[in-house]
């Protein structure tokens, strides 16, 4: 292959993975929007997150058994047009549960464009270069939940919310034309003889089953809903089962036997937790934004710009940084403070702080991403053999993409409770023995009268904004308690690197020790 033809190429799956990945976030803004139109309510309307999820983290692990049985090419083109005409078909959507269904199929579509995208990156780089590698895929993985609220806010503003769909089909069509022509079956392929169809009935049942627990649990009040309770149950039991079965048989659909590799399970691990920190972050700020600080949709994404421009700078600097030498535990590690400093300084926020304050604390959060996304990256195919690249790439995509579930799940739950000890702790100093409290009624209640209302109505108008701004304050407080708990979770994980991030004696680059 020329050179022309291989930096098409890697262009392509780039930009193929970018746009699965900017469709796990592109949603978020446009919820409301959508529910208005196909006139569902925003609980139903949240199933288009919660199905593409699903799909998302069912197939993903799967990727390198479908590779091994329709081959490369097929199955990779193949998911490519499945993904761009569900996304035609999600743009015409005229229900809600049309739209659900064909946004499930493009999660289905959509798994492949991650792992195998990673898998050919990766193919294309001899092992002294794959820092790079890591670098430019790690572009991808990072550019596309970043962009994705601030493309869907401009789309969904200035257009309308069929636009975040449509916005595939030209990027779809002239990725499948680039892949026919360019993309070519793996130097060792494995043959599947034999389909797993029982690890495949277990792993979906099992993944969809904990997926939609993450998804709805806390909405759903947890175990208080017997459906919750029941596919938790489900999904402990079904997901035993598979990790027996697929450790049992010659030809399992997930070769668990990979993370025989220490360095590839930690990694595995370490993804996971990084995974909480990305999506949760881009998760947690649309909200704060738009719910407390008033920001159109439009200027929420906006946000999010500054950060990923630099960070493309910082994910280059880390890649010819391994390539130069510098050691990984000195990388991650400063990733993982700029992290850290991130969900510090958000902890600090107020109704007061600017959009451009908040830009300044997503540009130490993107540097952080940077600086984690190359070395794990790198870390989870070092240690395997090429034939193991997709079985160990897709692995690890689902950690991230399961560490992101999990995530959402665990800061909604936590922020949820710390906002009802705020309220109560906040409740607990409205007395008519706080002065504050008196003037801000009196307050209130003297705006109330200015705008023509008798003081009985005024003095009840007062007592009901009191309480709203009570809601407010304590759900900030709240989602305040969950940047520093994401944060403290960064601090205890930051140790594990050690374990698995060494340097060979009289190497140049810093290379990651295999334990075969």
């Amino acid at each position: 292959m020329s050179q022309f033809k291989r930096q098409l190429l890697i262009f392509t799956v780039i930009i193929a993975a970018i746009m699965e990945l900017i469709d796990t976030s592109i949603v978020n803004v446009a919820l409301s929007y959508m529910s208005g139109n196909l006139g569902s309510t925003l609980e139903d309307t949240s199933w288009v997150i919660t199905s593409y999820a699903i799909a998302n983290v069912i197939v993903i692990p799967m990727t390198s058994f479908l590779t091994s049985k329709l081959g490369r090419r097929i199955y990779y083109i193949g998911s490519i047009i499945l993904f761009t005409f569900c996304s035609f078909m999600c743009g015409q959507a005229n229900s809600i549960w049309m739209l659900v269904f064909f946004r499930f199929l493009q999660g289905l579509g959509g798994g492949a464009l991650l792992s195998v995208s990673q898998a050919v990156v990766f193919e294309l780089f001899p092992k002294e270069k794959q820092g790079i590698a890591g670098a430019l895929f790690g572009m991808g993985v990072f550019i596309g939940p970043t962009i994705g609220p601030t493309l869907g806010g401009y789309l969904t503003e200035v257009y309308s919310w069929p636009w975040i769909f449509f916005i595939n089909i030209p990027i779809g069509i002239a990725a499948a034309v680039s892949s026919y022509y360019l993309l070519t079956e793996p130097k060792e392929k494995t043959i599947v003889k034999k389909v797993d169809w029982t690890g495949i009935a277990l792993l979906a049942i099992g993944v969809g089953t904990l997926q939609t627990v993450l998804e709805r649990g806390e909405t759903e009040d947890w175990f208080a809903t017997p459906y919750i309770l029941w596919f938790t149950v489900i999904s402990v039991m079904s997901l035993t089962a598979f990790i027996i079965w697929e450790l049992s048989i010659e030809n399992p659909v997930v070769n668990l036997r990979v993370l025989k590799s220490k360095t590839l399970s930690i990694a595995a691990v370490l993804t996971f937790i990084t995974g909480i920190g990305m999506f949760t972050s881009v998760y947690l700020t649309p909200i704060i934004a738009q719910r407390l600080l008033n920001f159109t949709p439009t200027q929420t994404g906006l946000l999010n710009l500054p950060g990923a421009i630099i960070a493309l700078f910082g994910l280059m600097m880390s890649g010819q940084a391994l390539q130069r030498g510098v050691s990984p535990v000195l990388i991650v590690t400063i990733g993982y403070i700029l992290f850290i400093f991130f969900n510090w300084q958000m902890s600090t926020i107020n109704f007061d702080s600017s959009s451009t304050q908040i830009s300044v604390n997503l540009i130490y959060r993107a540097l952080g991403m940077a600086f984690l996304t190359v070395p794990l990256t790198v870390l989870a195919v070092s240690s395997v053999s090429p034939k193991d690249i997709p079985q160990a790439a897709a692995l690890n995509n689902m950690m991230r993409q399961l560490g992101g579930s999990f995530g959402i799940s665990i800061v909604n739950t936590y922020s949820f409770r710390r906002t009802a000890v705020h309220r109560t702790d906040l409740i607990s100093h409205i007395t008519p023995d706080n002065i504050l409290y008196v003037n801000r009624i009196n307050s209130y209640t003297a705006y109330f009268q200015e705008k023509g209302a008798g003081y009985i109505d005024a003095h009840q108008k007062a007592l009901g904004l009191m309480e709203k701004v009570v809601v407010k304050q304590s759900t900030m407080l709240g989602y305040i308690d969950s940047f520093l708990l994401i944060a403290v979770l960064f601090a205890c994980s930051l140790p594990l690197l050690l374990f698995v991030i060494k340097r060979k004696k009289g190497q140049p680059m810093p290379m990651i020790i295999s334990d075969h």
